[in-house]
């Protein structure tokens, strides 16, 4: 299943105000990168249960296999 193609609606609104998501199956999780541009707030992103939440409403699948990571969560971001 292409899940990236099944969250262009999300993923368009996250690019809208400065974000990119990526989404790679692992296992059997679903890891989810979202980074920050430069013009993007770091830490100005929905809380992760709630990113959960509509991503697994968009994918048609389990919250519990959605792993985040948010740019905070990445080296350099802001803490």
């Amino acid at each position: 299943m292409n899940y990236s193609e099944r969250a262009v609606a999300l993923t368009s609104a996250l690019e809208a105000d400065g974000y990119h998501m990526a989404i790679e199956e692992a296992d059997a999780k679903l890891s989810v990168v979202i980074t920050a541009g430069p013009d993007a707030c770091e830490d100005c992103l929905v809380p992760k249960d709630l990113m959960r939440s509509m991503l697994s409403s968009e994918l048609g699948i389990d919250a519990a296999i959605i792993d985040i990571t948010y740019p905070v969560d990445q080296p350099g971001g802001a803490h």
